[in-house]
């Protein structure tokens, strides 16, 4: 990332990270945009609940083989 001169926002976002360059977006859109807040609110949820689901499919997996 490059310093750049004020009035020149930069974002920096993994190669092939375009799902998080969407979110970046959204999350942009929706400082103003109460429906697209909410929606956001939405999907976040849904990741933490998914990321939840996944860890304790991992404990379970290490509970078994330990």
């Amino acid at each position: 990332t490059v310093m750049m001169p004020t009035g020149v926002p930069v974002a920096t976002v993994a190669i092939n990270g375009a799902d998080n360059a969407a979110i970046l977006a959204i999350e942009i859109m929706a400082v103003t945009d109460d429906a697209v807040a909410a929606r956001m609110q939405d999907l976040k949820t849904g990741m933490a609940a998914q990321t939840q689901k996944n860890v304790s499919t991992i404990m379970t997996r290490l509970e078994e083989i330990l």
